[in-house]
């Protein structure tokens, strides 16, 4: 091999694996963000410090549950007094989003589940946050009972469309979801691969409602505009590097 042809070869490798860092793989310097992400309009949405910009679902507790680890944004089920849990519920963004790209990176317990919810509405007359708002499910697919339900599993858009694949990572190590949406084109990516494509609110989706359990709710998925939300489901899961950019 010339020498002309092994520096080529060497420029489309490492252009090549930097492309591959940018659509799939977790970050090596979490919750930062380069030169170009600010340029290109992406904001943190999680400091590595401290839960501010977060609050849970209807302030109905303090939060104390969910806490600022080591750079990551994690709740903790251990959180008790009097051993009762203390502290815990969704957490929802304080900034409501329409059309954006979030991205972020978790990372489940064993046997342990959560979500990403989008699109959610903060309002008394709603007592949870996924009477409207869909989820991207976070799971240990072979620890937790859902983990046998289609359409549960890890990276499933929760209930209504199985994952075309499942590129999932274990307990303990880090997973990269997106969720984008932009005129309600719907695509959700879990380690660089689009394991969900489907457009919010035509007739396809209307059916998937209608065969989900989320038939009797009737504002579920019927806003354009909403919070962003972490679930607590008594799990202990982490969080970090969470981003979104609105289209």
């Amino acid at each position: 091999m010339n020498k002309t042809i092994g520096i080529l070869l060497a420029i489309v490798f490492i252009t090549a694996c930097s492309s591959s860092k940018k659509t799939g793989t977790v970050s090596d310097t979490p919750n930062v963000l380069s030169k170009s992400e600010a340029k290109d309009g992406w904001k943190l949405l999680y400091d590595g410090q401290s839960i501010k910009g977060w609050h849970v679902y209807l302030n109905r507790t303090d939060g104390s549950a969910w806490k600022s680890v080591d750079g990551t944004l994690m709740f903790d089920p251990s959180n008790k007094v009097d051993g009762k849990m203390v502290g815990g519920g969704d957490l929802v963004s304080d900034g409501v989003y329409e059309n954006f790209h979030l991205s972020l990176e978790w990372k489940i317990s064993v046997n342990g589940n959560s979500g990403i919810i989008f699109l959610s509405q903060e309002d008394a007359k709603y007592t949870h946050s996924y009477l409207t708002g869909p989820e991207m499910q976070i799971l240990h697919n072979d620890g937790h009972p859902d983990g046998k339900i289609t359409k549960h599993r890890a990276g499933d858009l929760y209930d209504l469309i199985q994952s075309s694949s499942e590129p999932v990572k274990g307990p303990g190590e880090w997973n990269k979801a997106e969720i984008r949406i932009k005129n309600r084109k719907l695509d959700l990516y879990l380690n660089g691969v689009n394991v969900v494509s489907t457009t919010m609110g035509d007739d396809n989706w209307n059916k998937l409602v209608a065969g989900s359990k989320f038939k009797s709710m009737p504002d579920f998925a019927k806003f354009t505009k909403g919070h962003i939300v972490l679930q607590d489901h008594g799990n202990q899961v982490w969080f970090r590097n969470i981003k979104v950019k609105e289209l």
